[in-house]
């Protein structure tokens, strides 16, 4: 008998960050109608990796080649069985109820749908800049009548007919490859409603190195989807930022400084790829599954 409802969960090489994830969507109020399928992202710990999948009696490994997070969704999609798909990374630990929450919302008639991700390292000031980024890009994004034009990766979720129709690009490294995928769901008439109550916590793990490189790559990511989608990426003015400036030093100085340390990232990496890429190119970078 098919599942009723799928869940994806790519990764690489965090094998104790996928346990925590897999604990937490087993216990899924869901959880007796809920597939887990597993992406392994050509992880060296592959033996590693494949013993937490192992250990878990209602998860399935899938391995593919490195390909990068957007190639792996699409390898998790293919061989989930459900009639609705929940995306999450594996370092993210979705609420008990979360699951339960998007099928609610595919019950209005949504074709897509996505939740808050939250923080879920408070002692991490590199990680609280982030999601604080992350956070003040979703709430830009919400729309009427419970709708949204865009929400990271780690938690969204579509019909699986969605999914087959517009698939993630794997043309793109690690960043902007949800945002693309949005916008072409939407593109297609298709709509993504907002779930508040489907929320995961988002472990990220993160050093100085860590966090300027994700940031570049979502700068490389950013002009790489005004280049593939520009009437649907205008460019912020300056009002965007100095509100998401003021947004990091509210939550006091360091984390303002972080923010704008990232914006400073984000801009390097646009200006990489906007130099080095040409149409169509996808330029190399080394791509993560998983949270990044």
């Amino acid at each position: 008998m098919a599942p009723e409802v799928s869940t994806v969960v790519p990764t690489r090489d965090r094998p104790e960050s996928l346990a925590r994830c897999l604990a937490a969507l087993e216990h899924q109020t869901l959880a007796s109608v809920l597939e887990l399928v597993v992406v392994d992202d050509g992880s060296e710990q592959e033996r590693a990796v494949a013993e937490v999948v192992a250990s878990v009696p209602s998860a399935r490994l899938v391995r593919i080649p490195r390909g990068g997070v957007a190639a792996a969704r699409n390898a998790g999609v293919r061989a989930a069985g459900g009639r609705f798909v929940c995306i999450t990374d594996d370092d993210c630990v979705p609420d008990l109820r979360w699951a339960e929450r998007m099928r609610e919302t595919f019950a209005t008639g949504a074709d897509a749908a996505a939740g808050p991700t939250v923080n879920g390292r408070l002692d991490d000031p590199l990680a609280g800049a982030t999601q604080t980024i992350v956070e003040f890009l979703t709430e830009r994004s919400l729309g009427p009548a419970s709708s949204t034009r865009f929400a990271p990766g780690s938690n969204i979720a579509a019909t699986a007919e969605t999914l087959a129709a517009v698939p993630f690009d794997e043309t793109y490294g690690p960043g902007g490859e949800d945002r693309d995928w949005c916008a072409r769901v939407l593109a297609s008439g298709r709509r993504i409603a907002w779930q508040p109550g489907a929320v995961v916590a988002h472990h990220q793990e993160l050093t100085l190195q860590a966090f300027l490189r994700k940031h570049v790559n979502w700068g490389r990511g950013a002009r790489q989807f005004r280049r593939a989608q520009p009437s649907a990426s205008a460019m912020p003015g300056p009002g965007f930022y100095a509100a998401l400036l003021r947004r990091g030093f509210e939550q006091g100085t360091a984390t303002g400084l972080l923010v704008l340390l990232a914006q400073l990232a984000t801009a390097v990496g646009y200006a990489d790829e906007a130099l080095g890429a040409t149409p169509g190119e996808t330029n190399g970078r080394v791509r993560r599954s998983g949270g990044g």
